[in-house]
């Protein structure tokens, strides 16, 4: 499972996703999820699906490395829909055992949760898949600039953020590591109960703090030995403008979120 996580990473491609500008995929991504949760209709769901899956194939990502996504968030979104399938008591009981009930609205509202939450994985997914990560904090730094001049560390946020996100995919293979040489000691972390597989989770979690701290004590040197400061009036090899592009991928967003939203009223 740890090696199904795949955020961070990019996957070259020549898609008008992969050549749009960043601002335009950041602002769209943050558009679509605040839009998301406010669908309360299936068929809603169905276009969603389909919009992100003609996305995917269009970027050329495989259905697995859809898939692959989610399994990471399988065992939250079990726990929370066992919650919520009990504790919600509106609605018509369908199903009751001593003080346990199931009503018709708690199973379409961890329904409605779970369809939430795997369109927001597979659509922020989109945005680093397409996106290289030093656009991706200059898009962020262009979007944020007007913050700056209240005092908002735009230039410091914008490289923690790409920093984090560019991260992901090295850890992930550090803790491979990690698990593979506890294995070849002898460690099992497969049989027993609940307990013994959290006690073997330290011989992982220490390894790995420590090999974090130790890289971002390395790339800290190597960013002061190069005399890099945030915000020192930097020039950028790369300049961010809008095209043709950026105007036809907008208008589609626009044109499917203004249906979306209708089929959401009337239905």
């Amino acid at each position: 499972m740890i090696r199904d996580i795949t955020l961070g990473q990019y996957f070259a491609g020549n898609s008008i996703l992969h050549k749009i500008d960043p601002r335009t995929k950041i602002l769209s991504t943050v558009v679509y999820i605040l839009v998301l949760f406010l669908f309360d209709n299936f068929l809603c769901y169905a276009i969603n699906f389909l919009v992100i899956f003609a996305l995917y194939s269009r970027c050329k990502i495989s259905l697995k490395m859809m898939l692959n996504n989610i399994k990471p968030v399988v065992p939250i979104l079990i726990f929370t829909s066992v919650i919520n399938l009990f504790t919600i008591k509106d609605g018509e009981v369908i199903f009751s055992v001593w003080i346990f009930s199931i009503t018709d609205r708690s199973i379409l509202f961890i329904s409605m949760i779970f369809l939430r939450i795997v369109l927001l994985i597979f659509s922020s997914s989109l945005l680093t898949y397409t996106t290289l990560p030093i656009d991706l904090t200059y898009g962020m730094e262009r979007i944020l600039k007007p913050l700056s001049k209240l005092k908002f560390p735009v230039d410091e946020i914008s490289m923690m953020i790409s920093i984090a996100i560019r991260f992901v995919p090295t850890l992930v293979s550090e803790t491979e590591k990690i698990i593979s040489a506890q294995k070849s000691r002898g460690v099992d972390m497969e049989s027993g109960n609940i307990v013994k597989k959290v006690k073997c989770m330290i011989p992982i979690l220490i390894p790995l703090f420590v090999s974090a701290f130790r890289r971002a004590d390395e790339l800290a040197m190597a960013m002061e030995s190069r005399c890099y400061r945030v915000g020192e009036n930097r020039t950028r090899y790369k300049k961010l403008q809008f095209c043709h592009l950026d105007l036809i991928f907008l208008g589609g967003f626009v044109a499917i979120v203004v249906v979306l939203m209708l089929v959401n009223l009337f239905l």
